[in-house]
């Protein structure tokens, strides 16, 4: 008997049978590519780790080196990822940023370290990215490497005059104080107003901003920990270094 190849059934069966075979042929690459494809993005998070630390340009296998040789230990806190890097003997944290910008979410990371004189914490550098910003305009926090590093040697944290610490490092339209102030991106205020507003809730956990659940133990570990071979820490050194108060409940 002669297979009718213009039946219904046989366009439904032969469709079928594609679509099966098509299915486990794509089920099969991607199974196959999916290793390549999360080492390239380990990989991408690692460079993004180091253009924060204002090391750029390396190829896959020196970033790879590179980011082995300084940073040395991460942490989870409070929802927060960070991570530990020591340069020049130097002890530097390294904050993982996650917030909205304009058209989409937007990212980044912002290495900090204690000043010398003043034991204030400041930036040490920043990296931003970005899933759908406007090109040329918004797409500038990850475009611009001058952007990026207007913010170092920015100070994060300051007292006001009630006794409260606060995050004064912001982005704004107009600069009035340089010492902690960054000019917005030209012709994206609502994507800069995304990073500014990203920056306080990623450090408004030192101060007590956000209401988020706080272990005052586990933070003071922390900041021991932060010190790199201290053992020990005063509560006093402990607010002389982060100007960290206690996170009280409102009742």
């Amino acid at each position: 008997m002669k297979l009718n190849t213009n039946s219904n059934a046989y366009i439904i069966i032969y469709s079928a049978v594609l679509v099966v075979i098509v299915a486990f042929l794509l089920a099969f690459v991607y199974q196959a590519l999916k290793p390549m494809q999360d080492a390239n993005v380990a990989l991408d998070v690692k460079k993004q780790i180091l253009y924060s630390l204002n090391i750029r340009d390396l190829d896959g296998a020196e970033a790879e080196a590179k980011y082995a040789e300084l940073v040395n230990d991460t942490m989870e806190f409070a929802g927060q990822k960070i991570l530990m890097a020591e340069i020049n003997e130097e002890p530097i944290m390294i904050f993982e940023m996650k917030g909205m910008g304009l058209w989409g979410g937007i990212s980044g990371y912002m290495s900090t370290h204690f000043d010398p004189e003043t034991m204030d914490l400041k930036v040490y550098g920043a990296y931003f990215n970005h899933e759908s910003e406007t090109a040329g305009l918004g797409a500038e926090i990850k475009d611009s490497q001058e952007w990026q590093e207007k913010f170092i040697g920015k100070r994060i944290i300051a007292t006001n005059d009630n006794g409260k610490d606060r995050v004064v490092l912001s982005v704004v339209k107009k600069v009035d104080d340089p010492e902690t102030q960054v000019d917005c991106v030209t012709g994206a205020t609502l994507t800069s107003n995304g990073v500014d507003e990203m920056i306080k809730r990623t450090f408004g956990i030192w101060t007590g901003e956000y209401d988020l659940d706080i272990d005052e133990g586990e933070l003071k570990m922390m900041l021991i920990k932060s010190c790199l071979g201290k053992d020990s820490i005063s509560d006093a050194e402990l607010e002389k270094m982060l100007k960290v108060r206690k996170v009280k409940e409102e009742e």
